[in-house]
């Protein structure tokens, strides 16, 4: 069994690697969905760990359907994130219809060369995940990563399967809310190798608590997001993980 960390910032790779984990996800603004790591936070992460580093190049939050100007920035982020020591890039390109970017998917397979090429959460609001599935395959994507169009793994536990029976040489690898106690389940109802989680704890900063009153970011239903808090890659949570995916059979 693969274990997969989604991380959104060098320590979160690091304390990842501590824990056990088989390859990491690097992003940014996970709060966003996760968004394009920095080049910085990816040779630091090549330097202090020896694991696969998938890299996600996503410019902004919202929607998978981009303007020219934004993939021609994506595009330059791949560039970039490979010559600096990525694995293989995250990416996933719809047209405003739900539908699969086709062209711009082959031209993402096309800039990753040998390294691996990983269709997100994107396959998850298209039409019919299934068709879906057998059209990335046919084109050379390595995995997509997935919650079977549902909000969690454990609802989409079924589509996941029909998705792997059609995916051929294509991995599919679930992700969405996959915890330490449901994983064993989730296994045994989809039937993969590999698991995607985010396994993560709260941490504060204190350095904003002279002024509470002042808030730099966004609002969740009418109120803003804590200043003061920050979450991180827990190593205890995903060495515990690990050692539950290594005791499935």
């Amino acid at each position: 069994m693969i274990f997969e960390v989604c991380c959104g910032c060098t320590e979160d790779a690091i304390n990842a690697y501590k824990g056990g984990a088989d390859r990491i996800e690097l992003n940014s603004s996970l709060f966003l969905g996760g968004l394009t790591p920095s080049v910085g936070t990816l040779r630091l992460v090549k330097k202090e760990t020896d694991f696969p580093v998938m890299c996600m190049v996503r410019p902004r939050e919202g929607g998978f359907c981009y303007s020219d100007t934004e993939y021609e920035t994506m595009k330059e982020d791949a560039k970039l994130l490979l010559e600096n020591g990525a694995d293989g890039l995250v990416f996933g390109f719809l047209h405003g219809d739900g539908t699969i970017d086709v062209e711009r998917t082959k031209e993402f397979i096309a800039i990753c060369g040998d390294k691996e090429k990983v269709f997100h959460r994107a396959i998850d609001v298209t039409p019919d995940l299934i068709e879906a599935t057998k059209l990335l395959s046919s084109l050379g994507i390595t995995r997509v990563l997935t919650s079977g169009g549902k909000p969690t793994v454990m609802e989409g536990a079924d589509v996941i399967k029909e998705m792997l029976a059609v995916a051929g040489d294509m991995q599919i690898l679930p992700g969405g809310s996959i915890r330490q106690n449901n994983v064993e389940e989730i296994v045994e109802k989809t039937g993969v190798n590999q698991v995607h989680a985010s396994m993560r704890k709260l941490h504060y900063d204190t350095s904003t608590r002279l002024r509470p009153e002042i808030f730099f970011g966004g609002m969740i239903d009418g109120k803003f997001i804590p200043e003061d808090e920050v979450k991180i890659t827990d190593p205890v949570q995903v060495a515990a993980m690990k050692v539950t995916l290594d005791s499935i059979k």
